[in-house]
């Protein structure tokens, strides 16, 4: 397909932003690149790549597509790169043995779609290439994408996966109506401010020793963590839950 023919999004539209975690190959990150500029995305994120950045492979890949690896965000870590949306989803051939939501890719641009409607921010995480998203990645996502593969050969190319879910993207329309929330003097909590509120529960709990024993205190701060990014909040959500931690130290040091 000619890159001339391509087509950006609307200028008005936040499109979801495509992360790309721990990526190994820069003819995949180029590739990813072409596969998002194919369907109107244009908000590439890079997080620790293995080879540097920028990579002079993922230029020469990305053919027609260079101006998203241009202006792509590098970050270092994937809490950083997700700090700024209200929504991920994150993409796994396997199952984690964590309790989220998991959607099809079309399911997924269906609410990611509403969701832009509603002027939230998306992201959708892609894994490394050899083992794709480890646990502590996942549990900074909302929900999960899993894909409809042979059982006996589940794995995708990078710059596949990313195909698939531009895909999907790009063919919903507006000729129906998004879900939207009808959100009563509020707005929904940003997902920096969700990490906050879980430093916090996680401070006080760790004060009060809720971690015990020792062996078992890091699973139990990630099904921690992944409640808090499994709950839709809201600003006012977050506010009280903040208030109820303070209250309860107020009261514990009264006591």
């Amino acid at each position: 397909m000619s890159d001339t023919a391509q087509t950006g999004p609307t200028p008005a539209m936040i499109t979801p932003a495509i992360i790309l975690v721990r990526p190994q190959m820069g003819e995949n990150i180029g590739g990813a690149a072409r596969a998002m500029w194919n369907f109107g995305l244009d908000r590439m994120r890079v997080v620790a790549p293995r080879d540097g950045w920028p990579n002079p492979k993922a230029v020469a890949m990305a053919s027609g597509a260079g101006r998203l690896l241009d202006e792509a965000g590098h970050f270092d870590t994937v809490r950083a790169a997700v700090a700024d949306c209200d929504y991920v989803f994150a993409t796994t051939a396997r199952m984690r043995g964590i309790t989220k939501p998991v959607v099809t890719p079309e399911r997924a641009m269906e609410q990611a779609r509403a969701m832009v409607a509603e002027g939230k921010k998306i992201g959708v995480m892609f894994g490394p290439e050899r083992a794709g998203l480890e646990n502590e990645d996942v549990v900074e996502a909302n929900a999960i994408v899993t894909v409809p593969v042979n059982p006996v050969f589940a794995s995708l190319n990078l710059a596949q996966a990313v195909l698939l879910m531009s895909y999907e993207w790009g063919r919903q329309t507006t000729d129906v109506a998004p879900e939207v929330m009808d959100l009563a003097k509020t707005d929904w909590a940003g997902h920096i401010e969700v990490e906050k509120l879980g430093d916090h529960y996680e401070d006080v709990m760790e004060e009060a020793g809720f971690f015990f024993p020792d062996h078992k205190a890091e699973n139990m701060k990630l099904n921690l963590r992944n409640l808090w990014s499994r709950m839709p909040l809201t600003r006012a959500d977050v506010q009280m839950l903040h208030g109820v931690m303070r209250q309860m130290k107020r009261w514990k040091e009264r006591g």
